[in-house]
């Protein structure tokens, strides 16, 4: 009896497995047919019969082909590297470093031995499951490529192989270079040494490469066609590599400017990245905007080092260096209620992560801060908040230093502030703030909105902090004005006060001169009656005394002269 029911047992358990089986392979099929239309709705409803497929065998290799190839059609980046984030380089060699950091010192060098040896982990077994699979074979990247390239993985699966290329253009599209980098080559690598090696008992006939881009199933072939691989993608994927390692290349670039001090050639390079005509990750964009916005601090450049840190923050509100970098900017030009709140931000930024004991964003996301550094950070943090708090408190709020952030100098002329102004207003003007969202490839579309709502607001708050500070330094250029105006008045004033009295004094000194002159003639003529010429008063005296005569002779005395009169009168 007992051995009937094992018997009845051990066949129900079969037909069981036989019925999935095939309910299976229906959705599967029903699955392909409809991803192959390329249509949106239909892809949608082929990921819901996939996951149908995984609710009843979770660890069908086919199955999980079908949803991350589905998930990709449909620009879902987020949820792939979340399916297959075991599977990331990075990922797996920060934690391997995080274990060994936590290690005790007297097994530190051995543990990095062990990592040295032990490298990634890729392909996955097929009797295991893809999630948390310990029978996964480790290797290195170098030594994974040396295999590859002496074709030695002939014993690796071939079911694994499409987590490469999947998995690289996800992380890709997320702003993982470098692992995409990896993945697709040695993706392409391994395709290229699979088709060799099985197109070495093909017939001539028989020799050619399929566009279906599915690598598993090869069901429904004539029997001389070859297996399908992924070297049908092997354009699309040189395409994809080659930007890749134009934009590592350009951003290497820009990076050894920066920590060389060149300042304007590392800003002219981030610039070309950020501004180029194909689309570039929202996350590696996001990197690139805040190095940039370290260029331009370093430059003096105010204004637009806070416009990248507010590009960084609309692409990425947990970005800890930008809000950092953004409230060191505000202080620097006092402007200490927006440091205020920028420090706030991040204090509760902060406290979330030792709330949830993690950084924020998925495991494989990159931070340029570790975990255990959160609590000396949030310490430093807090003592800073009480400064500023106690800086407002005491009524240091209206001093804030416009000229820093226009870029002007002190005393600068009209023409300088305006052409500074103009220049400012035309590159963070609200309603063209958002255009450099059409240069981002978001990683999820449905994050545009509020992508752009960020961008406006801050935006607007630095728009009008600019056009504040217009106003408050053509003021302080008009006062000047103002003041030298009335400089050069006073000194006109002045120098008229004093030709005035210098003209006082002229006739002042002409009227002493008209006198001494007068009082020299005068002198003159008394000088010259005195030293009058005697011949002049003989001869006066000489007519005086004819007149005497004639009146004599008239009057009847006609007695001769004496000889001394006649002498006298002639």
């Amino acid at each position: 009896m007992a051995v009937t029911t094992r018997t009845l047992s051990a066949t129900e358990k079969k037909h069981w497995w036989l019925t999935n089986r095939k309910i299976v392979e229906k959705y599967i099929k029903d699955a392909r047919s409809l991803i192959a239309t390329q249509d949106q709705s239909e892809i949608a409803s082929a990921l819901n019969l996939v996951d149908a497929a995984l609710a009843i065998s979770p660890r069908f290799d086919q199955a999980l082909e079908l949803r991350a190839r589905a998930l990709l059609y449909l620009r879902r980046f987020k949820e792939v590297a979340d399916m297959l984030q075991d599977y990331i380089p990075s990922l797996r060699m920060g934690n391997d470093d995080s274990s060994s950091s936590s290690s005790s010192s007297s097994s530190s060098d051995t543990s990095s031995q062990q990592l040295s040896r032990e490298g990634v982990k890729l392909l996955s077994s097929s009797s295991e499951s893809p999630v948390r699979d310990h029978s996964f074979k480790c290797f290195s990247v170098s030594d994974l490529k040396k295999k590859v390239m002496a074709g030695l993985c002939k014993t690796c699966d071939k079911e694994g192989q499409w987590r490469y290329l999947v998995l690289g253009e996800a992380c890709c599209h997320l702003g993982l270079m470098e692992d995409a980098m990896v993945l697709l080559q040695t993706g392409k690598r391994i395709a290229s040494a699979a088709f060799r090696r099985e197109s070495v008992c093909w017939s001539e006939d028989s020799f050619y490469v399929t566009n279906i881009p599915f690598s598993g199933d090869s069901t429904n072939a004539p029997p001389s066609t070859p297996p399908r691989t992924l070297l049908a993608d092997s354009e699309s994927v040189a395409q994809l590599l080659g930007h890749i390692k134009f934009l590592l290349r350009r951003r290497a670039a820009a990076l050894a400017a920066l920590d060389a001090g060149l300042y304007s050639e590392a800003i002219r390079h981030f610039s070309k990245i950020v501004d180029g005509r194909r689309s570039a990750p929202q996350s590696f964009l996001a990197e690139c905007y805040m190095h940039r916005a370290s260029a331009h601090r370093s430059a003096g450049r105010i204004a637009e080092s806070i416009a990248d840190c507010n590009r960084t923050l609309a692409l990425d509100p947990t970005c800890i260096q930008a809000l950092e970098t953004r409230a060191s900017l505000f202080e620097t030009i006092r402007c200490l209620p927006d440091s205020l709140h920028d420090l706030e931000h991040l204090k509760l930024l902060y406290n979330s992560i030792l709330r949830d004991r993690k950084l924020p964003g998925p495991a494989w996301k990159r931070h340029n801060v570790r975990y255990r550094e959160i609590p000396g950070k949030l310490c430093s943090l807090t003592i800073k908040i009480q400064e500023l708090k106690q800086r407002l408190a005491s009524g240091e709020t209206g001093n804030v230093d416009y000229y820093a952030l226009i870029g002007v100098r002190r005393g600068c002329s009209r023409s300088e502030l305006e052409r500074a102004h103009l220049l400012l207003s035309l590159r963070h003007k609200p309603d063209k703030a958002t255009g450099f969202i059409e240069r981002c490839e978001l990683a999820d579309e449905r994050d545009v909105e509020s992508v752009k709502e960020r961008v406006k607001m801050s935006s607007l708050l630095l728009y009008r902090l600019v056009q504040k500070g217009y106003t408050n330094v053509m003021g302080n250029i008009m006062d000047e004005e103002a003041a030298e105006k009335q400089r050069k008045k006073a000194a006109l004033q002045a120098l008229e006060a004093q030709k005035e009295k210098a003209n006082e004094a002229a006739a002042e000194l002409n009227k002493v001169v008209e006198s001494n002159s007068t009082q020299m003639s005068q002198n003159r003529s008394m000088v010259s009656s005195s030293t009058v010429n005697p011949a002049v008063f003989q001869g006066v005296f000489c007519r005086d005394l004819t007149v005497v005569g004639n009146l004599l002779s008239q009057a009847g005395f006609n007695r001769s002269m004496p000889v001394k009169y006649e002498a006298l009168s002639c």
